[in-house]
C-alpha cells in the first residue's frame, strides 16, 4: 500500500527530528530528506506537502542551504517554511530578511492577526510559542498577507493561492502547546491528507513484506541485545516466519544485573522465540584488559561481538539473512547535510556482520521512532517489562565504567545500578524518566564509616528526560529519592563512599558519559 506521504527537507535544525514525530502522531506518514536533495528525486515521492526545517545559518551566508531555483514552481503541493524555512522561501520569492537588533529565543506571545488564515483556523487569538531566530521577516514576497505577530516579528505569513505557509515560531516543540493544532490544521485542511498511518497497519504490511523477501525456506538470524528495538524486531520476524528465525542472546559480561538470565528466560517462556543464549563475558573481559579509550572500548566490545555471533551463527547453517533493530533516527542521522560529518562516537549496530558473514539486512523498523516501536511492540503483545525498559547502550556497561574494565568493577556498578532501577520502580517514577543509570568514576576521595577512615570509589547517578534521546534535561527527581538511593548504595555496597548527581542537559552533554 502507498501511504500518503509528508516531506520534511532538513536544513539542519535540532528540532527536524521533532517534526516528523509530531506529523507521525497525527497518523501521517512522513520522511526526513536533506535540503539538496534533487528536485526530480522529491517530485518522484509523490508527497502531499512539503515542510521546510529550521536551521542554525542566516539565508545570506555565503554558503546557506537554498532550494533549486525552479522549487516553488514545480512544487505543486502544500509548502510549510519553520523558522530557517520561513526566511528562506521569503527570501527566495523576493520579500525581504534582516538580522534582528536582539535574538529572539524563548517563550513569546503570538497574536493572531484578523483575517482568513488557513494555519490557524479555530485556534485562539494568543498563542504561547517558542521562538529561536536571529534573523526575521521585514518585507512579505508579492501575494503574501501577514497572519500573526509577536510584537514587532513577523510570525506568520501565508499566500493561500500558491499554497504556501510560513512560521517564525517552532510549532514542532513542547514549549508551543497548540503547535501540533497548527500542523494539523496544514496536514488535514490544507494538504488535505486522510491519516493512514497506524501500527496495526504498518505489521501487516511490514509482515508481508519480509515473508517476500525470505521465501518459504530460508533461515534468518537475529541478535537480540535485550532491549527494546532488538525484541520488537524479533517479535515481528517471528510473526512472518515462524521459527526459521534464530536469535542469539550474548551475554558479554557488561549487561545489568541478572540480566542475562531473566531476560533468556522471558524470551523463551513469555515471547516463545527461538533464542539461543551465549555466555561469553571472560571472552569480553579479555580483550578490554587495560583499554580505557572510550572508543576503543566500544570498537573492541563491537569486534568481539561479531567474533562470538558469527561463531553461534554458523552453527546453524543455511542463514541467508541478518536482522538487526535499527530505528529512523539512524538511518536520518547517516545522511550528511553538507557531507563528512563528525563521528560522536560509535554506532552500536554492528556493521561488520553482514560483510563478514555475507548476509543480506533485515531492517524492518528502519522508519519508526522509539516511540513508534513502543506502539508496535504493544500490538505484539510484548510484556512492558521489555517495552519499557530505559534505553541500554550496544556496549553496556562498558562505556559507563570510566577507565579500564574489571569483572571487579563491573560487579560494583551493576549493584549500584541496580538499587537505583530498584528506587525508581518502589516511588513509581521509573516509566516518568526518560533513561536513568549509573556510572563508575575513576576518582577515589575519603570517607568516613562507622570508626573507619575509607578512601573508595564514586558513583554517579544520571537520569534524563527526553521524547526520543536527541536532546534531553536532567530530571529532577525529589530529594527524599535521591537520599534513599544515596544511602543505599553507601551502605550496602562495599567500595563505594560517595555519590553524586548528574545535573548536565543535552546539549553540551551527552547522555551517556563515554
Amino acid at each position: 500500500m502507498q501511504h500518503e506521504l509528508i516531506l520534511i527537507l532538513d536544513f539542519g535544525s535540532q528540532y527536524t527530528q521533532l517534526i516528523a514525530r509530531r506529523v507521525r502522531e497525527q497518523g501521517v506518514y512522513c520522511e526526513i530528506v536533506p535540503f539538496h536533495l534533487a528536485l526530480e528525486k522529491i517530485l518522484a515521492k509523490n508527497p502531499k506537502g512539503v515542510i521546510l526545517s529550521g536551521g542554525p545559518n542566516s539565508v545570506y551566508e555565503d554558503d546557506a542551504p537554498q532550494v533549486s531555483a525552479d522549487f516553488y514552481e514545480k512544487i505543486d503541493v502544500p509548502i510549510l517554511g519553520i523558522c530557517y524555512g520561513m526566511q528562506l522561501l521569503a527570501k527566495d520569492l523576493n520579500g525581504k530578511v534582516s538580522p534582528s537588533d536582539v535574538r529572539e529565543y524563548g517563550h513569546a506571545k503570538l497574536r493572531r492577526l484578523s483575517g482568513k488564515t488557513e494555519l490557524f483556523k479555530d485556534l485562539p487569538e494568543i498563542l504561547d510559542v517558542w521562538m529561536s531566530h536571529g534573523d526575521h521577516v521585514t518585507t512579505l514576497p508579492e501575494g503574501f498577507h501577514q497572519t500573526a505577530t509577536t510584537g514587532e516579528v513577523v510570525t506568520a505569513i501565508e499566500n493561500a493561492a500558491r499554497k504556501i505557509y510560513a512560521v517564525q515560531f517552532h510549532p514542532e516543540v513542547s514549549h508551543t502547546p497548540l503547535g501540533k493544532d497548527v500542523l494539523r490544521n496544514f496536514l488535514f485542511n490544507i494538504c488535505e491528507c486522510k491519516g493512514d498511518w497506524t501500527s496495526k497497519q504498518f505489521i501487516a504490511e511490514e509482515v508481508e513484506k519480509i515473508r517476500a523477501i525470505v521465501g518459504e525456506n530460508d533461515n534468518v538470524v537475529c541478535g537480540l541485545s535485550g532491549g527494546v528495538d532488538s525484541t520488537v524486531a524479533a517479535v515481528l520476524i517471528q510473526e512472518a516466519i515462524g521459527m526459521r528465525q534464530t536469535c542469539i542472546f550474548v551475554n558479554n559480561g557488561l549487561l545489568r544485573a541478572n540480566e542475562f538470565e531473566q531476560t533468556l528466560k522471558l524470551y523463551k517462556e513469555k515471547l516463545h522465540l527461538n533464542v539461543i543464549g551465549v555466555d561469553a563475558s571472560k571472552e569480553f573481559y579479555e580483550v578490554l584488559k587495560d583499554v580505557s579509550d572510550p572508543e576503543l572500548k566500544r570498537k573492541a566490545i563491537g569486534a568481539k561481538f561479531i567474533d562470538v555471533f558469527d561463531a553461534e551463527a554458523n552453527k546453524i547453517g543455511d542463514v541467508k539473512f541478518l536482522v538487526q533493530g535499527t530505528l529512523y533516527p539512524d538511518v536520518i542521522e547517516s545522511v550528511s547535510l553538507r557531507g563528512a560529518s563528525v563521528t560522536i562516537k560509535s554506532h552500536h549496530n554492528v556493521g561488520g556482520l553482514p560483510e563478514k558473514m555475507n548476509l543480506k539486512l533485515i531492517e524492518p523498523l528502519r522508519e519508526l521512532f522509539k516511540d513508534e516501536v513502543r506502539l508496535i511492540g504493544k500490538d505484539l503483545n510484548i510484556p512492558d517489562e521489555i517495552l519499557q525498559r530505559h534505553p541500554f547502550p550496544g556496549p553496556g556497561l562498558g562505556v559507563r565504567i570510566l577507565g579500564d574494565i574489571t569483572p571487579e568493577k563491573v560487579e560494583l556498578l551493576q549493584k549500584a545500578d541496580k538499587i537505583f532501577i530498584e528506587e525508581l520502580h518502589k516511588f513509581g517514577i521509573y516509566n516518568d524518566v526518560w533513561q536513568a543509570f549509573a556510572v563508575l568514576l575513576p576518582i577515589q576521595s575519603v570517607g568516613v564509616q562507622g570508626d573507619f577512615r575509607t578512601y573508595e570509589k564514586t558513583i554517579a547517578l544520571r537520569a534524563v528526560s527526553s521524547t526520543d534521546g536527541m536532546t534531553a534535561d536532567w530530571s529532577r527527581l525529589p530529594f527524599d529519592f535521591l537520599q534513599k538511593v544515596s544511602s543505599r548504595i553507601t551502605s550496602e555496597i562495599r567500595g563505594i563512599n560517595r555519590v553524586v548527581y548528574d545535573i548536565s542537559s543535552k546539549p553540551p552533554s551527552t547522555i551517556e558519559w563515554e
